[in-house]
């Protein structure tokens, strides 16, 4: 219980940072759409979880960031409202949808690959 919780708040720890770390980055006029879903991922890496259930959540969690982020970076001209935004997801260039891909994955496969497998009972079946 201990480390999951460990994982939940350094997820938390490192979308925000992630949030943050993007928006400093297209400051220096770059675009690294990764960087919030693959922050996450590391932070929610911090604890292990004998659950896979937790790093599909944190690569969920990946995507809905990046796919935030994005919002508050670019919104659509046209109307700039988060459900707008969701409804036009396919209107995204290519290279936006590949980093928030790639982001969610990292968010995803840092904490499963970090993950420890389930105990196993030592009481064999008849």
């Amino acid at each position: 219980m201990k480390d999951t919780l460990v994982a939940i708040i350094g997820a938390v720890v490192g979308g925000i940072l992630g949030y943050y770390a993007f928006f400093w980055v297209a400051s220096q006029g770059y675009y690294g759409l990764i960087i919030p879903g693959g922050l996450l991922g590391l932070g929610a890496a911090t604890g292990r979880t004998r659950s896979t259930a937790l790093p599909v959540a944190f690569g969920l969690a990946a995507l809905a960031l990046g796919l935030f982020t994005e919002w508050r970076f670019a919104p659509f001209k046209k109307d700039g409202g988060f459900a707008y935004f969701l409804m036009h997801i396919p209107d995204l260039k290519p290279v936006t949808l590949i980093m928030i891909a790639i982001g969610g994955g990292l968010g995803f496969w840092v904490p499963f690959r970090r993950s420890e497998p389930p105990k196993r009972s030592n009481i064999s079946a008849p």
